[in-house]
Parts: C-alpha cells; structure tokens; sequence
C-alpha cells in the first residue's frame, strides 16, 4: 500500500534547500516550526521500543513534537480540550460568526502579526459584547469563544476569526436569562460598522505608539500622511461580518469547534502528490461549491504560503470572553443554567488518559494489542534518548 504523502514528506524533500535560498526572510519561529515537523516522530526526538509479551514482535514507537502548526499532533490535543469544554456548554442555540479584515489591512496584519492579531481579538470582542448589551439589541452579556485563523483554502493569507456564541446572555442585574430572538443574532451591518471603527481606532494608536513596522512595498507607510491616506479605503469599505444558522444542539457546537479549534494551515489527508518539485493538493473554491478542486505549487512556493501562518511564540490563537472568561466561567456558567432550569454540569476532572487509551477512544485501534499474533500486548523494552538507536532492529513480519 502507498504511503500517504505528509507535510513532513515536503520538508524532508525541499525544506533545506528552502532554508539555504530564503534564509534572510526566514524568522526564528517558521525555523522552528520547520525543523518540529521535520523531526515529528523520528529519532531525533526520541522514543521507546515495544515488544510484543506472547510472540517477541518489536516496533519502534518514536516521539511527537507537539507543535501547534504540525498536523500530526493536533488529534489528541484537540480532543482533550473538547473533553474540557464539554461543562461550558449551555442548552440553548449557538451562532458562528465570522469576522474578516480588507485586504489593506490583511497586509499589515502579515508585517506586524503580534500587534494586528491581538487588535484583531480585542476589537471582535468589544464589538460582540457592546452590541449585546445594548438594550435596542440584546441587552445582556454574553460569552463566546473567539479562534484565529489566518488562511483560505488555496493557503493566501486572509486573517480572520471566528466566534462560537451562545444565543443570549445574563441580564445586567444578573438575575435571568435574554434569549435572542429565534435563528437570529445581532444585526450584523451594526456589528460591521462598530467593528470597523473599534479596530481601525486601535490600529491609528498602534501607529503612534511606534508598534507597527513597514518594510519593502509597505516602507512609505511609516510616514503618517501615507498611513492615512492608505486608510482611507478601509475606513469607507464595509468589512465582513457575517453569522450563520444556529447550531441544533450542543453536540453539533462541539463537532464543529472539535473542526476549527486546532486546524493547521493545511491538513496531511488535502496532500495529494509530490512530482518533479510540485505539490497539488486539494482545496475548495467557495465561489464556486460542490466542484471539487486541487492546486499545484511548486515546492517552495507551497512552503513559503504554509509559512505565512506560523504564529509568533506565545500568541493565544483561541481565546474566551464575557461568560466563557477563564476567571469568571465557572461561577456564570452555574448561574446561566440554573437560570436556564438545566442541571448542574457534571464535574469533569478525570486523570489524564494514556495516549494509547486517547489513540484507541479516536481511532477505534488499540496500540496495546499485538498487530502480528493479535493475542499478545505490546510493552515498553526500551527508552530512547533522542538522536539514539535501539540496541537491536526491531523484527516486523
């Protein structure tokens, strides 16, 4: 059976010579992200030997990188954080709405991904909020989870986020439950506007605080007569905003965060071949539904738009506000459902499964049993340090 081509594979391959020809446009982060992938469960991060107790068969089990932007090792860090979601949910209709930045300001956002990114969640969150609480609207306050992605589907950069909302909030005085009106929100012209306002507001402070930089066709921009007049397009566009149909039921909230919440710029299953130097992959024009489409790259191009979207170190690309803020969710979660009539959320602090468990509860394989005489388990013989080998090849069938 042929391998399955993985992002790994296109490193292996052409990461190097990548590496050697866009050195001085490569940054600290996209070298790093490069070179976890590149070791993701090989020797160079270590392992352990397993052997099989009934028939002696041995396999080498070797370690992941756990980086964020490394397809490999998003399952089990995805589904352990649904596992903890699970006691935020609340039995009540959920929105998904989705706010995206024009193309002008999408190139900033690229040179100065720390600084707009974060302008990007704190100008979301203050517009979903002060549009909720206004009484012409909703009158309450809401909690909601915000995810950055930075991609399309043909891998350009086109920042944008999306917000998972439940559909109504707490009274101010804290003593009930507004719903919104059914399979709607909040007005999302409003929300358009006010978000366009709120982010452009904080971008101008960026700028005079010195926090943004320009470079190459960008450079005139550090003049502030040239960054005004660049706004002056986004500031009489109207930016997209748009909400779409209520999730059924909390489960279908769950399903659909478990899509977005650790996706990666581009999955190993949309890979579909690497020939003479050019990756196609698949992708989906929604301008165009239902017609299936694929994209051939040539390898460093494909590499250089997969780079667009590491994420500088440390930025917290899902984040919770209102109800769903780390500091105060537990105590508004108990008060929402209770008001709602809904029962107590079953306390959830089970030790951390074993990942071969976690393995054999998403595939429906066991990593325990033996794969040659299926009676036997498999047991750890030996540790590997990283870089090292085992003491003798492993026998497979």
């Amino acid at each position: 059976m042929k391998a399955k081509l993985e992002l790994a594979d296109i490193l292996h391959r052409h990461g190097p010579a990548y590496r050697h020809l866009y050195a001085d446009s490569l940054d600290r982060e996209q070298c790093r992200v490069m070179r976890a992938i590149e070791q993701c469960r090989t020797s160079a991060l270590g392992g352990h030997v397993e052997q099989c107790d009934a028939c002696g068969h041995q396999r080498i089990a070797y370690n992941s990188c756990g980086n964020r932007h490394c397809p490999k090792c998003q399952s089990l860090a995805r589904a352990d954080w649904l596992d903890r979601r699970q006691t935020d949910l609340l039995p009540v209709p959920y929105f998904h709405v989705v706010f995206t930045v024009p193309q002008e300001i999408s190139a900033i956002a690229f040179q100065n991904k720390r600084t707009v990114y974060d302008i990007l969640f704190q100008a979301t969150a203050e517009t979903l909020q002060t549009i909720a609480e206004d009484p012409r609207h909703l009158g309450a306050t809401i909690g909601f989870i915000a995810l950055l992605h930075t991609w399309g589907q043909n891998l350009v950069h086109h920042p944008h986020l999306h917000c998972v909302v439940p559909g109504g909030g707490l009274a101010t005085d804290g003593t009930r439950w507004v719903a919104c009106r059914p399979g709607f929100f909040l007005p999302v012209r409003v929300l358009s506007r006010l978000f366009r306002r709120l982010f452009l507001e904080r971008l101008q402070r960026a700028f005079d605080a010195g926090a943004l930089g320009f470079f190459a066709s960008l450079a005139h921009l550090s003049e502030p007569g040239e960054f005004a007049r660049y706004l002056s397009g986004p500031r009489h566009t109207e930016w997209v905003v748009y909400a779409k149909e209520p999730f059924g039921s909390p489960q279908q909230v769950l399903d659909y965060l478990g899509r977005y919440t650790h996706r990666v710029a581009i999955s190993n299953h949309r890979l579909l071949s690497l020939t003479d130097g050019h990756v196609t992959f698949r992708w989906k024009d929604y301008r165009h539904p239902g017609k299936p489409r694929s994209m051939c790259l040539h390898a460093h191009e494909f590499l250089r738009r997969f780079l667009l979207h590491v994420l500088p170190h440390g930025l917290q690309r899902i984040r919770h506000y209102g109800l769903l803020s780390n500091r105060l969710r537990a105590t508004r979660i108990a008060a929402c459902r209770r008001l709602l009539g809904a029962p107590p959320a079953e306390a959830r602090t089970p030790p951390r499964p074993d990942y071969r468990d976690r393995y054999a509860q998403l595939t429906g394989r066991s990593l325990r049993d033996c794969p040659v005489c299926r009676n036997g388990h498999m047991v750890c013989v030996e540790c590997l340090l990283p870089g090292a080998l085992p003491r003798a090849p492993p026998n497979y069938p």
